[in-house]
């Protein structure tokens, strides 16, 4: 198992050749042109922004991901979803999403925290260029959950969600899926396991199924 160093050539290691956890190459940027190139082959960057001066690529080679038609809908969303009080949008407030993500429940304060103003600038230009798209869930006027992601043809990864009342990163998602599979999208990256996102329809897929898709 090796760690690879990235220099300013833009080029990913087979991620066969990763530690066991993923972990596959350090070192490179963040620009544009390195995500996309990351994301198209399953990589994504993750490291504690305090700890590490230069960013972590991981590629898991087993794929915890949604398939769109897959979400699960539990009875109390339903409900939820029924009492209309709170409404999703969609790239309507990228940058309250991301920066939600990153201090909702003091998450930036915590140990190992990498959602920083390198990760926060990098993913808000790819979303300027139309490469990165947010949900937002609205309690009236108030931004109160979302997520964010990267957007690769019919796939979708995603990179973060948060919530400031009850279900409503839930309530996020789902929306997405269901949007997202209305228009052909056939894959929802979640990166990795959470009890969470089980309960809402993700399981594991290799490698070999998730870039096969990802490349269709």
């Amino acid at each position: 198992m090796s760690v690879f160093q990235l220099d300013n050539r833009l080029w990913f290691p087979d991620p066969h050749l990763g530690e066991e956890d993923g972990l596959v190459a350090v070192g490179g940027d963040l620009s544009v042109d390195r995500l996309l190139l990351a994301y198209s082959n399953g990589f994504f960057p993750w490291f504690s922004f305090r700890d590490q001066n230069e960013p972590w690529w991981y590629c898991p080679l087993q794929r915890f991901v949604i398939f769109p038609d897959e979400i699960h809908v539990s009875h109390s969303m339903r409900q939820l979803i029924k009492k209309h009080s709170l409404r999703t949008t969609v790239n309507m407030d990228f940058e309250g999403v991301i920066h939600g993500c990153s201090t909702a429940q003091d998450r930036i304060e915590e140990d190992g925290a990498w959602l920083g103003p390198d990760i926060i600038q990098a993913y808000t230009e790819l979303h300027r260029q139309g490469f990165a798209a947010s949900v937002e869930v609205w309690q009236e006027d108030r931004l109160v959950g979302g997520l964010y992601g990267v957007n690769l043809g019919a796939s979708f990864f995603g990179e973060s969600m948060f919530s400031l009342v009850p279900s409503a990163s839930k309530l996020a998602l789902i929306h997405l899926a269901r949007m997202f599979g209305a228009l052909g999208g056939k894959l929802i990256d979640c990166q990795f396991e959470t009890p969470h996102l089980r309960t809402m329809g993700g399981r594991h897929i290799s490698y070999e199924e998730y870039i096969s898709i990802i490349k269709r």
